[in-house]
């Protein structure tokens, strides 16, 4: 993942000062730039001498065929030759050498921040775009203290087991039981068929990658704090924490050459999810909500470079159609610029309201990522117009449509009865037609002694 190069070069009608002041608005480094700056000026610099050696490399030749057609010697030439042929080999390893360090130096410059982004370093400046309740746009949120907490609902309903679950996988692992199962299906095949109905087309990729197409796509920094690698009998692999992941190399190395014809294409991903997940605590690591392994429904969108923010628009709509569908009042926001991945240009987080715990919690991440990706990945758009001299690159968009265990948590923390747990109507059909799941069991003791 990168930004463009020539972005930064004046001479090559790049402006630094926009990604400076993009890189200011993240809060990350602006020395950064003027370094990665200095870096191409001295690799232009460099790749200027071999040149100027290749031409005296070709003159001393024609003085070397010259001296071979009039049968004298041509020994002090040829070793001459020999000296600067060495000379530039070593050069051309040093020139690729630095070209690499200084492409790997520009991919932790960030993408641009787009011009809608709230600027700000504490994500509790993130702007409030809107919000929804299913009783209608004057009804207001409320906590309640008289229902159970998500986790303590599916353990009524006999639809997990944290106790087992932590004894076999270690710490958040946990076991789907009975009714657990048909639910989390039911949100992952209503989501996939959700998507389908609005032109997505369904793929399951494979739940692990090689490092160096990993390394194509997702940020550095993630290999240490996010991703798990298996050692096997090959090369290592890295399980994915997204579908975006391997579908976003899906495409690398193509050319997109209709782009008018061929985009855009809109992939409805659907995968098990491998996160490290370190650092978080407190409610947010009760039960299913934050955990290690998750299936998840990803929107992932390819487009021409002038039609992604259309685009972004039309994903953030979907996720909102789902979730209103789903009866789960929500607030959609704006994400700050400094919490931005560097990837995203833009990105709207959609927060579901957890009545019992009385806040919102993010279910849903959109990101308009323009062509960072695609610039890695090599994935190209169209052919260069009369003029024209740099290539052109695809724009890459990713979404949450549903991560099913959170999205479930939140669901049954909204949908609770004294009795048990009605089943949203858009799930019935996905859960033999069923409308509601009485309580199985009693919470354990030491969660009944906290209720009192």
């Amino acid at each position: 993942m990168t930004i463009e190069i020539l972005n930064l070069i004046s001479e090559k009608g790049g402006d630094p000062e926009v990604v400076r002041e993009s890189q200011r608005k993240r809060g990350e480094s602006v020395e950064l730039v003027d370094e990665v700056i200095a870096m191409y000026n001295a690799w232009v610099k460099a790749e200027f001498e071999v040149n100027q050696l290749s031409k005296q490399v070709n003159a001393v030749q024609k003085e070397i065929t010259a001296k071979k057609k009039a049968k004298e010697s041509a020994d002090e030439e040829l070793k001459k030759k020999a000296d600067l042929d060495a000379q530039i080999a070593e050069m051309k390893k040093k020139v690729a050498e630095d070209e690499v360090t200084m492409r790997v130096k520009c991919s932790t410059i960030g993408n641009l921040v787009g011009k809608d982004v709230p600027v700000s370093q504490t994500e509790d400046d993130n702007a409030v775009v809107r919000t929804w309740h299913p009783d209608g746009p004057n009804a207001e949120v409320k906590q309640r203290t008289d229902i159970y907490a998500h986790h303590e609902v599916l353990l009524r309903l006999d639809a997990i087991d944290m106790e087992r679950g932590s004894k076999i996988a270690g710490h958040r692992g946990f076991f789907l039981t009975n009714d657990g199962i048909d639910l989390n299906q039911a949100l992952i095949n209503y989501g996939l068929d959700f998507l389908r109905k609005k032109g997505y087309r369904k793929i399951q990729p494979p739940f692990f990658m090689r490092k160096d197409a990993m390394a194509r796509t997702a940020q550095l920094s993630q290999f240490d704090e996010e991703l798990y690698k298996v050692t096997g009998d090959e090369d290592d692999k890295y399980l994915i924490a997204t579908s975006e992941q391997p579908i976003s190399a899906y495409h690398s190395d193509e050319w997109f050459d209709a782009p008018e014809k061929q985009l855009p294409i809109k992939y409805a991903g659907y995968s098990t999810c491998f996160r490290k997940e370190a650092g978080s605590h407190g409610k947010d690591t009760w039960g299913i909500f934050r955990v290690h392994q998750f299936e998840k429904v990803e929107q992932f969108c390819i487009t021409e470079p002038d039609k992604s923010w259309e685009m972004f628009e039309s994903m953030v709509a979907t996720s909102e159609e789902f979730y209103q569908s789903l009866g789960l009042p929500y607030r959609l926001v704006g994400i700050v610029s400094g919490a931005l991945n560097l990837a995203a240009a833009q990105k709207y987080d959609l927060e579901a309201w957890f009545p019992y715990q009385g806040a919102y919690k993010e279910l849903v991440s959109t990101s308009n990522c323009t062509d960072y990706q695609a610039r890695r990945l090599e994935v190209r758009c169209g052919l260069k117009k009369p003029g024209e001299t740099r290539k052109n690159y695809v724009h890459m968009l990713n979404g949450t449509l549903t991560a099913t265990e959170r999205s479930l948590c939140c669901i049954v923390e909204n949908w609770q009865t004294p009795e048990g747990l009605t089943i949203p109507p858009v799930l019935r059909p996905y859960m033999q037609g069923r409308d509601f799941i009485p309580w199985e069991k009693e919470l354990p003791k030491t969660l009944q002694k906290k209720k009192q």
